[in-house]
């Protein structure tokens, strides 16, 4: 049977008995504050489920990331970097991305961010652990993504565009960003040829916690990816660099 997990304390099962079919899905219930999401990520761990369920935690197996050093910039994608005038920022309008991913998802298939977890991202926001990848041209924001950093650890939800390549644009200077760290790891969840065409690729459950350990490295309430507060945004790169 799934396991059903109180509101407190936050406990998690262990990972082994993630079930197969679904693939990763560990247990239901909890909650999404800060305090049980910070305790997912770290885990390996992240809520996924539909307006209609409960809430539901998943750690799949074999997970898809990107290491930032393996990120593929097709020929089309270099020229729209250098080219499309497109200007790059982070944290300066992470309610309006993840707004923007709903409603992106929402047109096609039906969206998981609900209200109760754009709240819940954003109280994280709020904390310094969720972020923000803004994408522009001409004032206007064009793309973006958003997810969890974690030490060197990236952890993506939700991307969009609303011009071609602009989430690539941004998924390009995340791993950039990372790299200029002295690498780490960005978490893609599932399998999507989207990712698999930008070369992220399959790794086991378990080598997912060893990088876990590696990237993570204690930073509990510290050493946050981009900026010790949501609000201290920044401008990363320009496009047309």
């Amino acid at each position: 049977m799934l396991p059903w997990l109180p509101t407190s304390p936050v406990q998690f099962p262990s990972l082994d008995q993630a079930l197969d079919e679904p693939d990763g899905l560990l247990a239901a219930g909890g909650a999404l504050t800060p305090e049980w999401l910070i305790a997912a990520y770290r885990r390996g761990i992240f809520p996924w489920f539909c307006d209609d369920q409960p809430i539901l935690w998943w750690s799949p197996s074999p997970r898809m990331v990107l290491f930032p050093r393996e990120i593929r910039i097709r020929r089309s994608l270099a020229k729209r970097l250098r080219n499309a005038g497109f200007q790059v920022s982070w944290n300066t309008d992470f309610a309006a991305v993840i707004a923007a991913c709903a409603d992106a998802r929402s047109a096609d298939e039906g969206t998981w961010i609900s209200d109760d977890m754009r709240r819940a991202y954003m109280a994280l926001h709020a904390l310094g652990y969720a972020h923000s990848i803004e994408v522009w041209r001409n004032g206007h924001l064009v793309g973006g993504l958003y997810g969890v950093g974690m030490g060197r650890m990236f952890f993506g939800e939700s991307m969009f565009s609303r011009e071609p390549d602009a989430s690539k644009v941004a998924l390009v200077h995340l791993a950039r960003h990372l790299e200029s760290l002295g690498d780490g790891l960005i978490d893609c969840q599932m399998h999507t040829s989207h990712l698999a065409s930008m070369g992220a690729r399959e790794i086991a459950r378990q080598a997912f916690i060893s990088y876990l350990d590696q990237y993570i490295q204690g930073a509990q309430n510290s050493a946050p990816l981009m900026s010790a507060r949501g609000q201290d945004g920044g401008t990363i790169n320009e496009g047309g660099r």
